[in-house]
């Protein structure tokens, strides 16, 4: 039944619809003829059609021919690096770091870490992800595109050892200046780069901060198996070991990748004792030819993983909704068994495992009462969506971004009928154009980071 209060109406109903709901168990079912009640910020309710109908709205959107589920999350991209797409392709990571993506990252400027961080923005929006988590250089002009734009967002500093004690305290320092800012939606995180650019002085101090602040560390481990290798030669432990011995395995704890993790991590995984949780971006490990993250052995050692896109200079696309049907494939392929990561599965995966790793498990991910109000709409009525047998393989293995047609955040319409309402996309690309010759430019000898793995 819905609250209704006569005094007040509710400020947004969706009916009509099909509604993807949880059970207590966390699996996905499907709710015919539904109605998602929001009032102020919050999911009011997820009912019958039937029982709203006579209840007032602020506003109103007919559903019929939708379904309406939890907004996506991108548990680990780089949002300004939208600037970078498509500038350097198929080749080595090591060559495309060191002798493009790091040298021109030492031309970026706070203007383009903005224009960059708003067209990701856009691009989310209209791919239906409500919340990101971005680990960056800039972060205040990140938090400022965030803010514009509607998202939600978990926003991380990120840092080398190579920068000194400063680098690390800049990072604190936004992490605790800006949590709670965009009136909640932006939480924070600290974002060490990796195990092989921080060295374990640094992360102690990280592990330690991020305890008696009660803060996520968002960090890139055990990228790929040639990481993991060098890792072992130059010091005898794992990247997975180098994060538990500097104590990050006993706070809140967001890798990114982990195509690298070995069977005997898991084990290492699971004495900690903090919240951990591993991002994945299939695309990109497939650009560059890695493994693939290991989620059944993750999933058995009780980790959840969470969708990502990593930047879209590596990845081409901000795209979840494609990394959610990447996701299902691969893993039927690396596991070679065709009844794993099943399209409920994937689901779950994009829904409340990826607001898990988030740090927000308790905030998003589902349609139930006293969530925030992070919802989408997916048009089911394209040809090629059609019949619907089965709706789950039709929203992972048929549907794509283009047919999210409303984009909500916490209660408040940012896209509707396919239509941004935050974001001026001509304005931006136009501006972010004009930077492009002096940001894109090679200077002999700059990086802002030699890659070794």
């Amino acid at each position: 039944m819905v609250a209704a209060d006569a005094e007040r109406p509710a400020d947004l109903i969706i009916d009509g619809c099909i509604a993807l709901v949880h059970d207590e168990e966390k699996g996905i079912g499907f709710f015919q003829d539904a109605a998602v009640v929001v009032c102020g910020r919050l999911i009011e309710a997820v009912t019958s059609a039937r029982a709203v109908s006579g209840l007032p709205a602020v506003q109103r959107i007919d559903g019929r021919g939708q379904l309406a589920m939890p907004g996506l999350i991108n548990c680990h991209t780089h949002t300004p690096m939208v600037a970078l797409r498509g500038i350097a392709e198929d080749m080595p990571v090591e060559e495309w770091f060191n002798d493009w993506i790091w040298p021109i990252e030492s031309n970026l400027t706070d203007r383009v870490v903005e224009l960059g961080a708003q067209l990701a923005c856009a691009e989310m929006i209209r791919g239906g992800v409500t919340t990101f988590a971005d680990h960056y250089f800039s972060m205040d002009k990140v938090a400022a595109a965030v803010t514009e734009s509607g998202l939600r967002a978990n926003l991380g500093a990120a840092y080398f050892s190579s920068q000194g004690a400063e680098g690390r305290e800049r990072s604190v320092d936004f992490a605790l200046r800006m949590r709670g800012a965009a009136e909640g939606r932006i939480t924070t995180s600290l974002a060490p780069h990796a195990p092989y650019t921080v060295d374990d002085a640094d992360l102690a101090a990280t592990a330690e901060l991020a305890g008696r602040h009660g803060l996520l560390v968002h960090i890139h481990a055990a990228e790929n198996k040639a990481q993991t290798e060098n890792s072992l030669a130059r010091c005898g432990r794992t990247p997975i070991e180098v994060l538990e011995r500097a104590g990050l395995l006993d706070v809140d704890l967001l890798i990114a990748h982990g195509t690298g993790i070995t069977e005997k991590d898991l084990s290492v995984l699971q004495r900690g004792t903090g919240r951990i949780a591993v991002a994945s971006a299939p695309r990109g490990y497939l650009k560059f030819a890695w493994d693939t993250t290991p989620i059944r052995a993750l999933a058995t050692a009780g980790i959840p993983v969470g969708l990502a896109t990593d930047g879209a200079a590596s990845n081409n696309t901000l795209d979840v909704w494609e990394s959610m049907a990447l996701t299902a494939l691969v893993q039927k392929s690396v596991e070679n068994d065709p009844a794993w990561f099943t399209a409920r599965q994937a689901l779950g995966h994009a829904t409340t495992q990826s607001a898990r790793a988030v740090g927000l498990g308790d905030q998003v991910g589902a349609l139930a009462p006293g969530r925030r109000a992070d919802l989408i709409l997916v048009d089911l009525t394209g040809p090629h969506t059609q019949p619907l047998h089965d709706i789950a393989a039709t929203l992972v293995h048929s549907a794509r971004s283009g047919d999210v047609r409303t984009t909500v955040v916490d209660g408040r319409i940012l896209m509707r009928d396919r239509q941004l309402l935050t974001l001026d996309v001509p304005g931006i690309t136009a501006e972010l154009t004009e930077q492009l010759p002096e940001l894109t430019e090679r200077r002999q000898g700059r990086r802002i980071q030699d890659y070794d793995g």
